[in-house]
């Protein structure tokens, strides 16, 4: 074990956007929050416990892969291959002494490797046995997937470590369990393991598998062709490696007498934080956040405050970052942000609209308009989803979001992309309308 000393403790910044003047009767703040964390890869979980991290090998973690091995797996053949391949290469892309297990799902869930409900720890010859269990992997039956996300918890809950992270493979939707009981399962893995879900093909549900990795604070995307698997399966497993700090929490206090309306994450995804509110104290709340790595993220926190006389200001809240401690008590990371309040007569300053506020608004609302367009869509309501995919082609434009634009152009005829004029296309590609939808929270950063 390494000697801790601040120097490999990870580095924490937090900077606030805002417009904190209000006019007389004013009440609501907007603010963006970035938080950023740096060190280069250097460090380690140090700051939340130090006994789980070592010099040489960093914060020490525990991975479980899990397959989709229902009966659809097998149409087409290769969809099973390339997925076997994709964890093969998950698996090399390991560090050593990281504790992983293989997970086969379908109606229930099976133990591939190591088995025993142990988790092996990665060294040549544990890659190899796992990749030569892989064999094993065959297509058939039912998908469950609470199930699956239930026995990655109890095998990552058997390791002591720092940063416990699945992977979900699907091809199907979740048709052998009740909703309700995949909803319990999320509910009892949440703010155990962080998980990335991803669909492979186009016969999955998007909401299903967005809503598992919004869950568990991972990331979800579509794979339409599963060729593609092997080097999503890499950036997956390299972006887990990279994690350094588990259960990141954002607390946020606020004085007597003023709300807090909403705190979502608002960069590199949209992400609605404002119900996982957990009590911290008098009037303050944490808001979780996951494992963070060597990243950037924007938050956006809104207040109400009490009405007051032009003249007055008040702090409206303090944004901080916490992490749990063994003992059950909580750390803080060092990094704060205030968000103010300004009473003025000045019409200028009152009415001007902060540029990060603006823009991330402007990227929630886009979020939502094609998410809503491509519900009535299905509904075969098409005027109402022409102008919903308008506004949405409308602010892809405006904001630059290049992504979403080229995405949503798959989906409508672009007349004019300032107005959002738009026609629906006749024929959509199934995977075209699936990765926009799936893909419809990612945002852009404002350009500096």
């Amino acid at each position: 074990m390494a000697n801790f000393s601040k120097s490999n403790a990870p580095q924490f910044s937090m900077d606030v956007y805002q417009n904190e003047y209000l006019p007389e009767g004013g009440r609501e703040v907007n603010a963006i929050v970035t938080v950023t964390s740096t060190g280069g890869g250097t460090i380690g979980s140090a700051v939340a416990a130090p006994h789980l991290w070592s010099a040489e090998q960093g914060p020490s973690a525990a991975v479980a892969i899990m397959v989709d091995c229902s009966g659809s797996m097998d149409y087409p053949p290769t969809k099973m291959r390339n997925a076997r391949d994709a964890t093969a290469a998950a698996i090399d892309t390991l560090r050593d002494g990281v504790h992983f297990a293989v997970i086969g799902g379908t109606h229930v869930a099976k133990e591939v490797y190591p088995g025993n409900g142990r988790l092996a720890v990665a060294d040549a010859t544990t890659r190899g046995q796992a990749k030569q269990a892989l064999r094993k992997l065959s297509a058939g039956g039912g998908t469950a997937i609470g199930t699956w996300l239930r026995l990655a918890d109890r095998l990552l809950s058997s390791a002591e470590v720092a940063i416990r992270h699945g992977i979900l493979l699907t091809d199907g939707r979740n048709e052998h369990e009740a909703p309700e009981d995949l909803k319990a399962s999320l509910g009892a893995c949440a703010g155990r393991f962080t998980c990335d879900a991803r669909g492979v093909g186009t016969d999955w549900e998007v909401k299903e598998v967005t809503g598992i990795a919004s869950a568990l604070l991972g990331t979800a995307d579509i794979v339409a062709d599963p060729a593609e698997l092997a080097g999503d399966f890499t950036q997956m497993m390299e972006a887990a490696m990279g994690k350094e700090v588990a259960d990141v929490a954002l607390r946020v206090w606020t004085p007597v007498g003023t709300t807090i309306k909403f705190v979502k994450q608002v960069a590199p995804t949209v992400e609605e934080l404002t119900g996982r509110r957990t009590e911290a104290g008098p009037r303050a709340g944490d808001y979780p956040t996951g494992s963070w790595g060597d990243e950037s993220r924007d938050y956006h926190v809104c207040v109400e405050v009490p009405a007051a006389n032009v003249g007055q200001e008040m702090l409206a809240a303090r944004v901080s970052l916490v992490v749990p401690q063994p003992d059950g008590s909580t750390q803080n990371l060092g990094a704060q942000g205030l968000v103010r309040a300004v009473w003025t007569d000045d019409m200028v300053a009152s009415t001007s609209i902060n540029p990060q506020v603006a823009h991330y608004t402007g990227q929630a609302e886009l979020a939502q308009a094609i998410q809503q367009g491509l519900d009535l869509r299905k509904a075969g309501d098409i005027d109402g989803a022409t102008a919903k995919l308008g506004r949405a082609v409308q602010l892809a434009n405006n904001s630059g979001n290049a992504d979403t634009a080229k995405l949503l152009s798959k989906v409508v005829d672009v007349v004019d992309a300032t107005t959002g004029t738009v026609r629906l296309k006749a024929k959509v590609e199934e995977a075209d309308e699936m990765t926009l939808e799936t893909r419809s929270t990612k945002t852009v950063r404002v350009k500096k």
